[in-house]
């Protein structure tokens, strides 16, 4: 092998799906825990399986459905993220992206939740633009996100949404082109997915007036010689970054602007070869997360080559399932 050359591991694709269906039988303290992420993690494990073509074959679709209305938040009107937990948005819009999985018109839902969860969503938008992620006031661009992406699914953007958050995104890109979670705050590559989500979301990607400044921060990620990314300068390399900032790439256009073969070489380089799933860096403790986004990483440098399902950069959903969306066009 020369200098030049990548050497690329085989994927472990059964252990993978083996290591996701497993997850749930591991009932250790760690997984009591670990309650406030359990939506979370169960729309990393679908999506992971979805990824590798193997959803129907590997989880019942009435347990999981049936758990996400467990989560159900009655008198907040939205998804928490275990049962009796209260709603909030990160775990809303993970039980959206499950439900539309599984019924892209989301007439699972019923009537009377949509428009609860409509106005949960809406209910948590502020003055200035951004959305708290729930009732105690937490706010950063992630909710932003959140907040359009999830009405969105439910084609329920209006332009007294997307324009104030819209006007708050842009309010957080800093001087290095890049943008933080709040205004002010430190670049970072997993709220440059957030914002840049968001704007794409919005049909506002034209407002990144130097959209070359910005692909040339998300380039800067790739850490050599190992060829993962960094969530931020001087940091280690971690496979979820490979979402992070290659489907903010995607959408700019600009995935062409990293090396594809060193990534994919490093995501590989992640994985527990004996019991599947991936972890952040090589030889690290493997998680639901990193194994979610490792596998996203791949199918967005070449879904083909791994008969992968196509991811769509903006919602980290297939392609065959947000190609059925309607569009916001402001």
């Amino acid at each position: 092998m020369t200098d030049t050359e990548v050497e690329i591991l085989p994927l472990l694709r059964e252990k993978h799906i083996n290591y996701i269906i497993e997850q749930d039988s591991h009932r250790s303290y760690e997984y009591w825990l670990s309650e406030h992420l359990r939506m979370n993690g169960l729309y990393w494990g679908v999506t992971a399986l979805l990824i590798m073509k193997s959803l129907d074959e590997s989880l019942p679709r009435s347990e999981v459905i049936d758990f996400v209305f467990s989560c159900w938040d009655s008198k907040a009107g939205g998804f928490g993220a275990f049962p009796r937990h209260d709603a909030h948005l990160l775990s809303t819009l993970s039980a959206l992206q499950i439900l539309k999985i599984y019924d892209t018109e989301l007439t699972i839902l019923g009537s009377e939740k949509r428009e609860q969860v409509v106005a949960f969503v809406k209910g948590l938008q502020l003055p200035s633009g951004c959305f708290q992620g729930d009732r105690f006031g937490e706010v950063d661009t992630r909710f932003v996100y959140n907040g359009l992406s999830s009405l969105s699914l439910l084609d329920e953007l209006t332009p007294e949404i997307v324009d104030p958050a819209v006007k708050f995104i842009m309010e957080c890109q800093n001087f290095d082109g890049s943008f933080g979670m709040l205004p002010g705050a430190e670049s970072h590559a997993a709220q440059v997915f957030t914002c840049v989500g968001a704007l794409a979301i919005a049909d506002k990607l034209h407002l990144i007036e130097d959209d070359t400044k910005l692909g040339s921060w998300l380039s800067e990620r790739q850490v050599l010689p190992s060829g993962g990314f960094n969530g931020r300068p001087e940091k280690l390399p971690d496979v979820c970054y490979s979402w992070w900032v290659l489907s903010s790439l995607s959408i700019l256009n600009k995935k062409h602007w990293v090396d594809l073969e060193k990534l994919e070489a490093f995501i590989l380089t992640c994985q527990d070869s004996k019991d599947g799933g991936i972890g952040d860096r090589p030889d690290n403790q493997t998680d639901i997360y990193h194994t979610c986004f490792g596998l996203a990483g791949l199918s967005l440098i070449d879904h083909e080559k791994y008969n992968f399902t196509e991811i769509d950069p903006v919602y980290c959903m297939p392609t065959e399932v947000t190609k059925t969306f309607k569009k916001w066009k402001s």
